[in-house]
């Protein structure tokens, strides 16, 4: 995947965390327009709490993130707004409204941020359901598809506004091989035809070696950065340990 060059995201001296516990300490890095970006570690590492800071759902301890130029922060509740149109957000569950079907899901932010007629948000919500293969299955509850299609499903709903920038939390997370392997044909053709710039939290090797241009990798002591790169070159050249046993799949030998 190719990107233009320009810093789309830049986080810079972060520290988020929960009243007083730091999960996440002076992070600082940047993402590319149209690059797939790829946050990772082990469980408890911060890769979440961390993706909450950056959308705007947990105000950071120290640092910003910069989104297009602007701080989400900083800004006042029309600039809050401006900003929020330029992203879409999948969460790991899905998030799919259960007493909904996928259209009106889809129709949902459509109602709240748009003054489109009636016949353009249903024709909307049919164009991105079909976009990411769910042609057919505009009138299906949530509760009838399997858990592949929710997470298209959800990652439709995060375009229906046409952001610039997509986070996806966990996208492969509880799936089999071949439907994660079907999402992250999807990551790759949304970015490639759409340009659009994936930001991925994710822990599934599988998936981090299909898609990731780039990755940062945190770590659950230190709560930093420890390493940042294209996930091939660190498997085999990081001078860290514990990042080469990530990508090999290798145990701690203290462990056993």
């Amino acid at each position: 995947m190719t990107s233009s060059g320009k810093n789309i995201i830049q986080v810079e001296n972060l520290t988020v965390g929960y009243d007083e516990t730091v999960i996440v300490e002076d992070v600082s890095f940047n993402v590319k327009e149209g690059e797939i970006f790829v946050i990772l570690g082990g469980s408890g590492s911060g890769k979440s709490t961390l993706l909450k800071a950056m959308i705007g759902l947990l105000r950071p301890l120290a640092g910003r993130t910069l989104i297009d130029g602007e701080d989400l922060c900083a800004a006042d509740e029309k600039g809050q707004l401006r900003i929020l149109k330029k992203i879409g957000v999948m969460y790991q569950s899905g998030a799919l409204f259960g007493s909904m079907t996928l259209s009106e899901n889809l129709r949902l932010p459509l109602e709240e941020f748009t003054d489109l007629p009636r016949e353009a948000r249903n024709l909307i919500s049919c164009l991105k359901l079909n976009l990411v293969g769910l042609k057919g299955y505009e009138n299906y509850m949530p509760s009838e598809i399997s858990g592949g299609m929710k997470k298209r499903a959800a990652i439709a709903r995060a375009m229906v506004l046409d952001p610039r920038i997509l986070f996806l939390d966990e996208p492969a997370a509880g799936l089999d091989p071949i439907t994660q392997a079907e999402v992250d044909q999807l990551v790759l053709s949304l970015a490639r035809n759409l340009g659009i710039t994936f930001i991925i939290v994710t822990h599934e090797l599988p998936s981090i070696y299909a898609v990731a241009d780039r990755l940062i990798m945190l770590d659950k002591s230190s709560r930093k950065i420890i390493a940042e790169g294209d996930p091939h070159y660190l498997r085999d050249h990081s001078d860290n340990p514990r990042v080469r046993r990530f990508f090999r799949r290798e145990a701690d030998p203290g462990s056993v």
